[in-house]
């Protein structure tokens, strides 16, 4: 038996009600406009995107209660997530450091379409970990601005990870921001001081600050008259 609803709550959802004309897909789970058959259409003023991507969810795990609780954790996509981490991985092994970005670029896409019910924490460790391997692949590609962009992302989702850090170091390195590099680590290692990969490459880089400075130096120098 349906219970019944609440008259001031239904009254507000009756002022806002607007009738669309829809046409359904063929298995029924999906809208689409009217007219164009479209599940965006501007022209006719409709966005069906995320009600659809939710009734696709529901209707592919029929066991699933409504709303789930947020410990339920959609094993197919994770797995999907993998899949296609892994592919990149390989790829990325084999110095096809483009093609990897490629793959990394679509495990990323699968992350973020979650589900909204489920705990926000395993889309963020997911994406994160895709995101900072995509930025490695740019690292190998020498796209350094794209390198770091990706790894300013990660510490976006997930700042303690000592690995987004280490990223963005390798990044600013690579656009020949020593310095900059060095910060990057320092802040990483205020999470995570006993890292010996940010201690390791901390290291590195003040080598090649020390470096840099003699280089400028003997540059800089006037020859002596022979």
């Amino acid at each position: 038996m349906m219970p019944t609803p609440d008259p001031a709550l239904q009254a507000l959802i009756d002022e806002d009600f607007r009738p669309v004309p829809l046409s359904l897909s063929d298995d029924r789970n999906t809208a689409h406009c009217l007219e164009h058959r479209l599940e965006k259409c501007d022209t006719c003023n409709i966005d069906f995107v995320n009600l659809n991507r939710l009734s696709i969810l529901l209707a592919n795990n029929p066991n699933l209660l409504c709303p789930p609780p947020s410990n339920v954790v959609t094993q197919k996509l994770s797995q999907m997530v993998t899949t296609t981490k892994d592919e990149g991985n390989s790829l990325f092994k084999s110095g096809l450091h483009t093609a990897a970005v490629n793959r990394y670029s679509a495990a990323a896409n699968l992350a973020i379409n979650r589900p909204p019910w489920e705990n926000n924490q395993v889309m963020r460790e997911e994406l994160s970990t895709v995101v900072s391997n995509r930025s490695a692949a740019f690292t190998e590609a020498n796209d350094h601005i794209s390198a770091l962009a990706d790894a300013e992302a990660v510490l976006q989702i997930r700042k303690p990870w000592s690995k987004g850090h280490f990223r963005k170091a390798k990044a600013l390195v690579g656009l020949h921001r020593l310095r900059d590099a060095a910060e990057a680590v320092k802040l990483g290692l205020s999470f995570e001081p006993n890292n010996n990969e940010l201690l390791q490459y901390h290291t590195d880089i003040e080598k090649a600050i020390v470096k840099k400075g003699e280089t400028k130096q003997a540059t800089a120098e006037p020859k002596s008259e022979q």
